[in-house]
């Protein structure tokens, strides 16, 4: 069997690894992969470093669309993927999660009848207005295997019109769906080992041992509207103020590059100053692991993040009106606060407050979702 992988932003290189690395340990004689790198994520900090990290193979194409608007980005992708469709002659074209990579890789194989597998189906955050929502049901609804992470997002694809009863031949028309568990799981297990003996970003940052916590930020309706990002670091300032807890913000290219544009002078030259908040370049995978792992808790806008920090049992605050993960948040191990905030403070107190008596529930499978995938597709 052959199979084109499209990658292009770092939280897909990630994902690949999982079913990268059980394909070559497990299924090598029996499936040949195909990766292509749409070049989305062009930083070599967002997508060089991950695959030789996570001992991704080598993309076989690059695009290297690299950065534009949405339309003028996935046009460009899905111009090149049917170039290579054609050429390859894919057996499917497998797919991760809700990014511009995916909806073109979505289009560009359905238009010419390549089977498509989707990673992470079913994930709804019922918010139209996010890029990655519409991306996200495009992609569904173009698939012929759908792999969802966890059983809110199997039932989602059921109350869609999706048929859980639907048997071999699958196709666009007979889709197959299942509930497999979390490829990121897997990763965070297979990894987590590797990071304690190949990460020194606690030594780096003189974090050993110490108290701190960790943040995200870089979707577009956060760091694009002042209002929004003005909010955010005006918590962050007052939390590491008023706790006297240090701050770590990987800061992501779009971030890093906005920060001063969309930011009130006074608030700027306050995070600058203030040695408690840590503003670095991205960090690797293992980095982040290790970040992760040893914080007390995080503050994201990512879905991924969202994930990683219940693996490691640590709670999220996300700064988002709603969130794909709607799990993590109905068994108390995250909140919802937007950018409000009072809300952020709130939150912050009450997780400070709570500490290790959260529990983390088992609902993202059992670390072997990636080898279900590959057995799934072989049929």
């Amino acid at each position: 069997m052959k199979i084109v992988t499209i990658i292009g932003a770092r939280p897909q290189i990630i994902k690949a690894a999982a079913l990268s690395r059980t394909i070559r340990n497990k299924f090598a004689t029996q499936i040949k992969e195909i990766i292509v790198h749409t070049g989305q994520h062009y930083d070599a900090n967002m997508s060089q470093v991950f695959i030789d990290e996570l001992g991704i193979p080598q993309p076989d194409y690059n695009l290297n669309i690299g950065s534009g608007s949405h339309g003028v980005q996935t046009a460009g992708m899905i111009t090149g993927i049917e170039e290579i469709l054609l050429k390859e002659k894919p057996d499917y074209l497998v797919l991760y999660g809700d990014t511009n990579s995916t909806l073109a890789g979505a289009i560009a194989a359905s238009k010419i009848h390549v089977p498509i597998v989707h990673i992470e189906a079913g994930l709804r955050s019922f918010n139209k207005s996010m890029p990655e929502e519409i991306n996200r049901i495009m992609a569904d609804h173009a698939s012929t295997l759908l792999f969802s992470p966890t059983l809110t997002g199997f039932n989602n694809l059921i109350k869609e019109g999706f048929n859980r009863d639907n048997q071999r031949p699958y196709s666009a028309d007979h889709p197959g769906i299942f509930h497999c568990g979390d490829v990121m799981y897997d990763n965070s297990l297979y990894f987590e080992t590797i990071a304690r003996d190949k990460s020194d970003v606690l030594q780096r940052l003189v974090l050993e041992g110490k108290a701190f916590y960790l943040a995200t930020v870089h979707r577009d309706n956060n760091t694009d509207q002042p209002k929004r990002l003005n909010a955010i670091f005006e918590s962050f300032q007052e939390i590491t103020q008023s706790t006297q807890i240090p701050l770590v913000l990987p800061l992501h290219p779009r971030t890093s590059k906005l920060l001063k544009k969309n930011l009130e002078p006074a608030l700027y030259q306050q995070i600058n100053q203030n040695k408690l908040i840590r503003l670095i370049p991205p960090v690797s995978f293992l980095d982040m692991i290790m970040l992760e792992k040893n914080c007390q808790l995080l503050f994201t806008d990512s879905g991924g993040v969202q994930k990683e920090a219940y693996f490691f049992g640590k709670p999220a605050i996300i700064l988002r009106s709603e969130t794909e993960w709607k799990e993590i948040v109905e068994v108390g191990c995250g909140r919802i606060v937007n950018t409000d905030r009072d809300k952020i403070m709130s939150a912050c107190k009450h997780f400070q407050q709570v500490g290790k008596t959260l529990e983390f529930p088992i609902i993202f499978g059992d670390g072997k979702a990636a080898e279900f995938i590959a057995k799934t597709m072989m049929g």
